[in-house]
């Protein structure tokens, strides 16, 4: 089970990544490809080819975590392009269940002013 917690950044590869690839392999991707850091906490997904698969990186504290997911069927995936989307928690939950996560929009709140 993946933790979703306020403030939790999901990034996605909109490019499909070799497979083969283990977690040190991805953590040197989110680097290079993402400009992120690997081990902030984020989400970090990435897609197969056959778009039946996914992989989550993420850092839990303690240690990096691998998610993988496979499924009968494709997963709805962004279109490839060159670069890396954000998604919100309803469209990762959307999307991981099979389901297609562009017809939930990522909905944008400003933050709240403070009292003082």
């Amino acid at each position: 089970m993946i933790g979703l917690r306020a403030g939790l950044s999901i990034w996605i590869a909109t490019q499909p990544v070799d497979f083969r690839r283990g977690m040190d392999s991805l953590a040197m991707l989110v680097s290079e490809a993402f400009g992120a850091d690997p081990f902030d906490g984020g989400l970090y997904v990435f897609r197969s080819k056959r778009r039946d698969r996914v992989k989550i990186l993420t850092w839990d504290g303690s240690g990096l975590v691998l998610y993988y997911k496979r499924i009968e069927g494709q997963f709805t995936w962004p279109p490839i392009k060159e670069g890396v989307m954000s998604l919100s928690h309803a469209q990762l939950s959307v999307l991981l269940d099979g389901s297609d996560w562009k017809r939930v929009p990522m909905r944008v709140v400003d933050q709240p002013m403070r009292a003082g």
